[in-house]
């Protein structure tokens, strides 16, 4: 790492494909330190993914590492096999990747020269490649080759990529397209070759996200648009729709029924609905209280039970939350089956519990990031050591 880091990284939750790293096919109520040597300080993580089943970490130097569930081939290993530790994609070691990203059961990868690589499950026709195969080893979208991609974003059984170039930020959809989350203004059940997603032409798109059957992006102004199956209805939305707040967010995190957004000021705020707890309601639990005038029907809630703590993360599994507070302290809420809320049981939590990570020096020494995949979680700590000063 450039600053000569140290890095840890924990896991918990479902384990029974292996998507956890830790060597067992089995659950983990508690955070587990990872102690492959892949994932060494040797081989840095700067950001993670993870998906239905399996996680995909990009190290800092542009390699990727993929583990878990391997049965469409998302592992991008070259077989259907899964794999209970990280694994190098040698398909991938001659580009430098900069963006990753894990839908349910495909993956998507995209390198320095703005080329989009596709793996995994294809019969919705997610990876982009004009037809419902899978495939096991990471394959160029050609729909691309003249254009420049620069995010990725895999849903359930849909993608998308921002691309950019002289026309201005442009977002495409491909993939199952039901409920609307290819943002093309017509419903439609697929479609194998990417399609320009409507309505974000004047907004300029800096981030996008996919899951489950919800789309959204964010502006450079901080705007959120959402598209796909409602949070809160059983209404679609066939277009990116503007989410008509004042507030400037920064990151977007969607599960399969809620969303969480963070503002530039580090307040986390939710949208959608209340299965096992995710999106606890006021008369439950008194922890979301809605947002008057900034959107219609109450549908955005601010957290007040995180105490008006500063947020630097967040993440959105299928349906649990997490997020990292200014002190460093990782809170978790929602479903809880699997144990993927790290508490040590497998109860649902409506109230932002607090995980103990056993870390070694205190909190506030090192740099938290949390990821979430459908019932797991991952987080990565990272101390930051000074430069030895020179004389």
């Amino acid at each position: 790492m450039e600053d000569g880091g140290e890095q840890e990284i924990w896991s918990w939750g479902a384990g029974t494909d292996g998507q956890l790293g830790t060597g067992r096919l089995e659950d983990e109520t508690l955070p587990q330190l990872l102690l492959t040597p892949p994932l060494s300080s040797a081989a840095a993580i700067s950001t993670l993914s993870c998906g239905g089943a399996h996680a995909i970490a990009l190290t800092s130097g542009g390699g990727v590492l993929t583990w878990g569930r391997g049965n469409s081939g998302q592992l991008g290993l070259g077989d259907t096999a899964s794999s209970l530790h990280p694994m190098p994609v040698k398909g991938l070691e001659s580009y430098c990747i900069t963006h990753v990203s894990a839908g349910w059961s495909h993956s998507g990868f995209v390198s320095d020269e703005g080329k989009l690589y596709t793996c995994g499950d294809g019969s919705f026709g997610q990876l982009g490649q004009g037809d419902y195969q899978s495939c096991s080893l990471p394959v160029e979208v050609s729909f691309f080759s003249d254009k420049h991609v620069d995010h990725i974003a895999c849903g359930m059984r849909h993608s998308l990529a921002l691309v950019k170039g002289s026309s201005g930020v442009q977002v495409y959809g491909f993939g199952a397209g039901k409920r609307g989350q290819l943002g093309i203004s017509k419903k439609t059940q697929s479609t194998n070759l990417p399609v320009l997603s409507l309505g974000l032409e004047a907004a300029e798109i800096v981030g996008i996200a996919a899951a489950g059957d919800h789309s959204a992006a964010l502006s450079t102004d901080g705007r959120l648009y959402t598209w796909g199956r409602g949070f809160d209805s059983n209404s679609d939305a066939y277009s990116p729709q503007h989410l008509p707040s004042s507030l400037s967010f920064k990151k977007v995190a969607l599960g399969w029924n809620h969303a969480l957004v963070l503002t530039d000021e580090g307040d986390v705020y939710m949208l959608g609905g209340k299965h096992h707890g995710s999106l606890s309601d006021s008369e439950r639990l008194n922890a979301v209280k809605s947002l008057p005038g900034d959107l219609e029907g109450g549908n955005l809630r601010a957290v007040p039970a995180l105490g008006g703590t500063k947020i630097l993360d967040i993440a959105a599994g299928a349906e649990h939350s997490a997020v990292v507070t200014e002190d460093g302290a990782v809170k978790t809420w929602g479903w809880g089956e699997h144990g993927q809320l790290g508490l040590g049981d497998t109860f649902d939590h409506t109230n932002p519990q607090t995980v103990n990570l056993s870390l070694k020096l205190e909190r506030a020494a090192f740099d938290i990031k949390i990821f979430s995949g459908s019932g797991f979680t991952v987080a990565i700590t990272t101390h930051h050591v000074a430069p030895t000063p020179t004389n």
